[in-house]
């Protein structure tokens, strides 16, 4: 693998036509599969803090994890499925009896791309790593108790043991994330220090992986080319991937990226302004697949531990001012899934087994305003709403709609446009009252909402919410395998989320996947990046 320090494809960000301008990329158009981003590649490790989703996504082409997920149907559209779990480096998996072993027979045909063989020497190397190094991953399997060294054992050279405190039903899938990726542990710790035994420095520019693509070249933060891997079979067909060569390029205008797939100098593209997914959609010759993200919530949200957004009646009240479908329209053109407007007709969730659900929120100013009485400010208060500069194209029409249905009821907004880091810092000192953000649940199970996102002193629980009840029934769902039982709980949970309202969910956008018709094999991921080993060209 080479990383290259030359500038010869900064013109393609000028010009559309520099995307093939190199000889490297010597390759029939059929083979070689373009995709432009805004964002940036920063590092071949998706364990490294500050790695970005599109380091993510380079990983899973990379690299192998002992399992991946499968796919299903939602509304006609293809997504990844939490609950099918299948092998990857692993031939084939048992579960014991009492749910405490897992047992991975490996295949005995995997190679790292350096030509050696994959072992359980080198799953054990990988997940030790992944519990003891500080990385990123280490605090994700801790949601499906993957905690430490002792929990795995080399049972022979191709079979690998997981030991569990208890039963865990996001173990598995657990192993099927970013993160767990296997290493070629001679390699890695031919690189490895006394200082760095975990050859976190080396792997952030380099890899040591088994995976179905191999990189050709790599400009952190501006171009990657990777080729394909001949001799890699783990995909759904147990053949190799179908494109040869894969470009990803940054290119940070969104108008120029949908000028590029437009043009067809670029082959697929999955950030774009949702204006411009929508136009390209109405012209009617590139394929656009719009999937509402199942695993993610856009919503407005309170600190509940600070006045006087630690009311209820407040909190009330302003769900009831909110104007639904007009911030729906302004923000997102309607390319998503509402998250208001659902009818409970005894008061109680209608269902138990997921999360997030469409909640009975509907625009009442009458109500709102009932509700300030009751919480004492009949003549409303002062207060500001937040949101990120990312999230202008969508966030700055909604806060806008936002503060003027709210001025009906008598609550003046201050609308504050903050820098990226600066937002993110303030939401984790717990310092911002009102604000507008979005969650993502890699495992969208109901318990896995709940236990990262609404219980304890974390930055992810943006609404600082610390009710008893929510905390022990999240708690106790973890590790209910009655499906009944879970089912009570979760409705337990829906219902007293509602209640006490600590946040407004607003709807989940859609994910525009924006292609040449010649594109096939689309998938909706949980990290929310193309993997682009399903892709094909017909």
């Amino acid at each position: 693998m080479t990383i290259v320090r030359t500038g010869w494809l900064a013109a393609a960000l000028l010009t559309s036509t520099a995307l093939l301008a190199s000889p490297a990329l010597a390759q029939t158009r059929a083979e070689t599969l373009r995709h432009v981003t805004g964002a940036a590649i920063n590092t071949l490790d998706p364990n490294i803090p500050g790695s970005t989703r599109e380091a993510f996504g380079l990983s899973l082409l990379t690299y192998d994890r002992l399992l991946s997920f499968g796919r299903k149907q939602i509304n006609g559209k293809w997504v990844f499925d939490l609950d099918s779990i299948r092998g990857e480096l692993a031939e084939s998996y048992t579960v014991s009896p009492d749910g405490l072993k897992i047992s991975f027979n490996l295949r005995k045909d995997a190679k790292f791309h350096d030509g050696t063989p994959v072992t359980a020497e080198d799953v054990k190397w990988s997940l030790d790593r992944e519990v003891s190094a500080n990385v990123l991953g280490k605090g994700q399997l801790l949601t499906g108790s993957l905690t430490s060294p002792d929990q795995f054992k080399i049972i022979d050279a191709h079979t690998f043991e997981v030991t569990l405190p208890k039963p865990d039903k996001l173990a598995l899938a657990n192993l099927a994330v970013v993160y767990p990726v296997i290493i070629n542990s001679k390699l890695a710790k031919s690189h490895a220090t006394a200082e760095d035994p975990w050859a976190l420095n080396w792997l952030k520019d380099n890899t040591a992986g088994s995976g179905a693509y191999i990189i050709e070249s790599y400009k952190p933060g501006e171009t990657t080319i990777l080729r394909r891997n001949p001799d890699w079979n783990r995909g759904s067909a147990d053949k190799p991937a179908s494109f040869k060569r894969i470009i990803t390029q940054t290119v940070p205008e969104a108008a120029t990226r949908a000028n590029l797939v437009e043009k067809g100098d670029a082959d697929i593209v999955i950030d774009l302004q949702a204006t411009d997914a929508a136009d390209l959609e109405k012209k009617g010759k590139l394929k656009v697949v719009s999937t509402p993200q199942y695993n993610s919530i856009t919503f407005v949200s309170f600190n509940n531990q600070m006045p006087p957004f630690d009311k209820i009646e407040v909190r009330r009240a302003i769900a009831a001012a909110l104007p639904y479908d007009d911030m729906f329209k302004a923000a997102l053109f309607g390319r998503g899934a509402p998250l208001y407007g659902a009818s409970w007709p005894d008061g109680k969730a209608p269902t138990g087994e997921v999360f997030p659900i469409p909640q009975p929120l509907k625009t009442d100013l009458a109500e709102a305003k009932k509700q300030l009485a009751a919480a004492g400010l009949p003549d409303g208060f002062s207060t500001t709403f937040s949101f990120n500069v990312g999230q202008a194209g969508t966030a700055e029409p909604m806060a806008a709609l936002l503060k003027e249905s709210l001025g009906k009821v008598g609550i003046k907004v201050d609308i504050q446009k903050l820098p990226d880091a600066q937002m993110s810092t303030l939401i984790n000192e717990k310092k911002l009252p009102f604000f507008t953000e979005g969650i993502v649940a890699w495992l969208p199970s109901m318990d896995y909402f709940y236990r990262n996102f609404y219980i304890g002193p974390i930055r992810w629980n943006y609404a600082s919410l610390d009710d008893a009840k929510i905390t022990e029934w999240a708690q106790a769902a973890r590790f209910e395998a009655d499906k009944a039982k879970y089912a009570a709980l979760g409705k337990d949970l829906n219902t007293r989320h509602f209640e006490l309202m600590p946040q407004i969910p607003l709807w989940q956008p859609a994910q525009d996947a924006v292609m040449a018709s010649s594109i096939d094999g689309y998938v909706y991921q949980f990290h929310r990046q193309i993997d682009f080993r399903d892709l094909s060209r017909k």
